[in-house]
């Protein structure tokens, strides 16, 4: 199979599966996938989440999650938020209780707490990058993952198509990855 059939075998696939799939199935996918570069990041990214029955379901999304931006291996906002008007913000992950968000995303859906979070989400705005770009290995494959500096979070990638990469969010505590879509932001 060429490449080009493997790319379009998989955009195949994420358009039968957007909506849903099980995680053995999601994480099959993911392992059938090439590698990503960590030069072929770099840029602005939209996210969307691919519905495993993850307790993150649909929880960045409820939030008004914009994607991620990679400037450069040592420059990475993972965090990009709809602000005022629609345009992304960096919002620093350290300052969110990601524990709490893991342990109790039930409460998190709840309209009070994003309601809450939508009017403090000015005071977690950055411009430092909080995050890093590293080649790593991961289920036998050397490929993109950012790294986040104050969390205990590393996000693998791997290739869907030359604009789309499928993540993997390995984090301490959460018994399985939790899956999301990263597509590339083209300029205005």
């Amino acid at each position: 199979m060429t490449g080009v059939e493997s790319e379009i075998g998989a955009e195949r696939w994420l358009a039968e599966n957007r909506a849903g799939v099980e995680p053995e199935e999601a994480l099959a996918f993911f392992d059938g996938l090439p590698s990503v570069p960590v030069e072929q990041m770099i840029g602005r990214w939209r996210g969307s989440g691919l519905p495993t029955g993850s307790r993150l379901d649909g929880l960045l999304e409820a939030y008004g999650w914009y994607g991620k931006e990679f400037h450069g291996p040592e420059s990475v906002h993972p965090l990009l938020f709809r602000g005022r008007g629609g345009r992304p913000r960096a919002v620093d992950p350290s300052l969110i209780p990601l524990g709490l968000l893991r342990d109790h995303a039930g409460l998190a859906r709840l309209w009070p707490v994003r309601t809450t979070f939508g009017r403090l989400r000015p005071l977690l705005y950055t411009h430092r990058p909080k995050a890093r770009l590293r080649t790593v290995e991961h289920r036998g494959v050397q490929t993109a993952a950012m790294v986040y500096d104050a969390l205990p979070v590393i996000d693998v990638f791997r290739r869907i198509g030359a604009d789309v990469v499928i993540g993997a969010m390995d984090m301490r505590g959460l018994p399985s990855p939790f899956f999301f879509l990263l597509e590339r932001d083209r300029p205005a």
